[in-house]
């Protein structure tokens, strides 16, 4: 059986008031102080409607919010951020977890151990104190949690040691049943494997543990070109990084950037093209390799540099505050001259676009391969993934959408397969068995069976309870 969505009401202030009393933490229902202030998500484009929220402050609370949703037939969504939203959650019971942000590191163990609303800003300064790092997204104010289950790519360790959900050592999860759950290699493994890459769909995550390395410093940062070199400039990148050690982390970018004060003066309402670095190797040595891109046009800003592991979100500068976006992202299977020239076809000087983001990121290296623990990640073996992004208000959606459309239709040729969970739209939605393809998802559907039969965890890319 699965729930009908649309059969709804809303929850009775009475069974509000019992929710309550169960919980440490906050329970609002629409219309109540702190309400639209816990439902707001970091893409301002969309919105939660939830017909309660609960402010949850320990895995007890996440676990009566669950029991809730169970008694009342309703959807359960986790929200830390909302940078990634697929719908408005209409008649759900929203569990937002920003207060249950407990760090702790073992330094001997090197591993960190994290609650379900922690951000990678408090992990990256936390682990740097003691000479780790995680494997961190490029945007540090974006939630530990979806990150890691939707597999991580990490923009800066990844090549060398592959997706954040490889180095996930145990969780704990509440499953639709209300059980909370420690889950590792030992212990149900296929519910293991499963949260692994799964993204939301078995349960909520109330602390995850994961491996630390110890790369307390990196040689990183961006070099920008005018947008009229996009072609020289895509050229040398695309013959220089398939060289490069794993250790080197690179991705192209065309960027069509607003006149906003936040962005750099050289770059403010600029179309240009960068080249971002990461290199876990000696400074002198990451100098050395860079400079061939270096030599291939004048740079309008060059911020590549050594500098300690805290300051990795200057890498990629992306916005720390919320704003109104729309992105997509595709997997290419291969990147030949004849992709690259469609591209510059695509978004480059002489294209109409208004793309603010177009970025090929390289991959390969530890991406490409199985983990120690296998897990539900499905992306490996693809070498690139392409990413667009536009960004206005909800008013522009469609032309927003046509953009990004045009530029991943463009490119369809080499698209891969599989494409990452942690960049889809919420349209895209109902394309999980696109997602992780036919055997994985089958197996999926079985762990989707076994701890959310009613499909509770919903909201989300869904695998569906095998029947």
């Amino acid at each position: 059986m699965t729930f009908s969505d649309s059969s709804l009401t809303s929850v009775l202030p009475e069974d509000a008031m019992v929710l309550g009393a169960a919980v440490a933490g906050s329970v609002l229902l629409p219309g109540d102080v702190g309400y639209d202030d816990e439902r707001a998500l970091f893409n301002q484009n969309h919105d939660l409607a939830p017909a309660v929220i609960v402010v949850a402050e320990s895995a007890a609370d996440v676990q009566a919010a669950v029991n809730f949703a169970a008694r009342q037939q309703r959807p359960a969504l986790v929200k830390t951020t909302g940078h990634q939203m697929v719908g408005p959650a209409h008649g759900a019971v929203v569990i937002a977890t920003r207060r249950m942000d407990d760090v702790a590191i073992d330094t001997v163990g090197r591993t960190a151990r994290v609650g379900a609303g922690v951000l990678w800003a408090e992990v990256i300064e936390k682990a740097a104190a003691v000479g780790l790092a995680p494997l961190n997204g490029s945007n540090s104010t974006v939630g530990v949690s979806g990150y890691t289950l939707g597999g991580g790519l990490s923009p800066t360790l990844g090549r060398s040691h592959g997706y954040a959900a490889d180095h996930v050592r145990s969780l704990d999860v509440v499953t639709a049943d209300g059980e909370l759950r420690h889950v590792d290699a030992r212990c149900e493994p296929e519910l293991f494997w499963a949260l692994r890459g799964g993204k939301g769909n078995f349960g909520v995550v109330t602390a995850l543990e994961f491996d630390l390395f110890p790369v307390p410093r990196l040689y990183g940062g961006g070099i920008y070109f005018p947008g009229e070199r996009m072609d020289d400039v895509l050229r040398a990148w695309t013959a220089w990084h398939p060289r490069t050690p794993e250790t080197m982390v690179s991705s192209f970018a065309v960027l069509r950037l607003p006149p906003l004060p936040e962005v750099p003066e050289p770059l403010r309402g600029a179309f240009v093209v960068a080249l971002r670095f990461a290199y876990t190797g000696r400074a002198e040595d990451g100098e050395r390799m860079t400079a061939p891109l270096r030599a291939v046009a004048p740079a309008v800003l060059d911020t590549v540099r050594d500098m300690p592991y805290t300051e990795v979100g200057s890498i990629h500068n992306e916005p720390t505050q919320p704003l109104p976006y729309y992105e997509r992202s595709i997997t290419l299977r291969e990147f030949p001259t004849e992709a690259q020239d469609k591209l510059v076809e695509l978004v480059g000087p002489d294209s109409d676009t208004t793309m603010w983001i177009a970025e090929p990121r390289a991959l390969g290296g530890a991406w490409d391969r199985e983990p120690a623990v296998p897990n539900a990640v499905a992306t490996r073996g693809l070498p690139y993934v392409l990413l667009g992004v536009e960004v206005g208000p909800l008013s522009q959606e469609q032309q927003h959408k046509e953009s990004v459309a045009a530029l991943l239709t463009g490119m369809e040729t080499w698209r891969g397969d599989r494409p990452l969970v942690n960049n889809l739209a919420p349209e895209e939605a109902a394309d999980a068995a696109a997602i992780y393809g036919p055997e994985r998802y089958e197996r999926l559907a079985a762990v989707k069976k076994l701890y959310d039969p009613a499909n509770m965890f919903r909201i989300n890319h869904n695998v569906v309870p095998a029947a």
